[in-house]
């Protein structure tokens, strides 16, 4: 196989919705504050629903997007850094969840990178005639891993999960054309988090140093873009749509400015779902998708960052 191509899309959100209004009264902050500084308005928060229930519905809904069935699937990944459990995986979870009888499952954690992280090794996979297909997902339950009393992180995330279902394809043109990613560790206290999800003492919580992710996403994201647009023989002018990380709206702003591309070519929903993380780009291709505004033959650029610190790009088109 050439490369791969996405055949079908899905997602997942919590039923309980936190708005801004909902944590003036849980932490010192206001609306105007929060929406100024990231763009958010509300988020989805877990109550009874998991990382491997989010991401069940979100592959089903793959699977029927894309016409096939859970007996068809070959490999299931999926990213996240907060799973309920240690073992069994989540991706062997969902794979029990679905039927995926005959699936290899395995999981991938690259934190808000990680769906990009699970696509490359899809496509690794797929195009060196190990597996036809697979199912990739992001899935996280953020919500359940961050201080309640910190302002500078807790209105920031929210949970859910996203899922695409990719096949091998062997025509010119069409699916992932390039791919790019990278990792440094040097970096990695930046975003950290000390305990699983689930444990209650000690330093359980994310912790970040806003200051110092912000550098690091609007330097090293329009570079990794910039490769990934030069291994695929194109400029920043012939893509149609960025599908970005959404962590913060003046980082994707810096970023288009950067590119030198109008943010209209910019899809953003972290107004209303905050940043899930390793779902959140799954989520707005599906999202997108859904709503007819991705057609067949558009050029795409996904592009994330996170802790690690880890950051990916890739080039497609639909």
């Amino acid at each position: 196989m050439k490369s791969i191509k996405i055949i079908g899309t899905g997602s997942a959100l919590p039923r309980k919705v936190m708005t801004n209004f909902d944590l003036e009264k849980k932490v010192d902050t206001t609306d105007a504050w929060i929406r100024e500084r990231t763009g958010i308005e509300e988020r989805h928060i877990a109550e009874d629903e998991t990382c491997a229930s989010l991401a069940v519905q979100a592959c089903l809904e793959a699977l029927e997007s894309a016409g096939r069935s859970p007996a068809d699937v070959e490999l299931i990944l999926v990213a996240t850094c907060s799973s309920e459990m240690l073992l069994p995986c989540c991706a062997c979870q969902v794979q029990s969840a679905i039927g995926a009888d005959q699936a290899v499952a395995f999981d991938i954690n690259a934190a808000c990178s990680g769906f990009l992280f699970a696509l490359e090794t899809a496509r690794a996979y797929i195009a060196s005639g190990v597996y036809k297909n697979a199912l990739v997902v992001g899935t996280e339950v953020l919500s359940r891993i961050i201080d309640w009393t910190d302002r500078s992180t807790c209105v920031l995330f929210g949970d859910g999960a996203g899922a695409v279902y990719v096949e091998g394809t062997e025509e010119e043109h069409t699916g992932i054309i390039s791919m790019v990613s990278g990792s440094d560790g040097s970096k990695g206290m930046a975003l950290s988090c000390n305990a699983r999800a689930g444990e209650t003492e000690g330093d359980v919580y994310v912790k970040m140093d806003g200051r110092e992710v912000y550098k690091f996403a609007t330097r090293q994201v329009p570079a990794c873009i910039s490769k990934a647009l030069e291994q695929a023989q194109m400029s920043p002018v012939d893509i149609d749509l960025y599908v970005l990380h959404q962590a913060n709206i003046r980082i994707l702003e810096v970023i288009a400015k950067h590119l030198k591309v109008d943010m209209s070519h910019f899809p953003v929903n972290l107004t209303r779902v905050g940043n899930m993380s390793s779902a959140a780009i799954p989520v707005l291709l599906d999202e997108l998708n859904k709503s007819g505004k991705i057609r067949s033959g558009q050029k795409l650029v996904l592009s994330g960052f996170g802790a690690g610190l880890t950051y990916g790009a890739c080039v497609m088109v639909w």
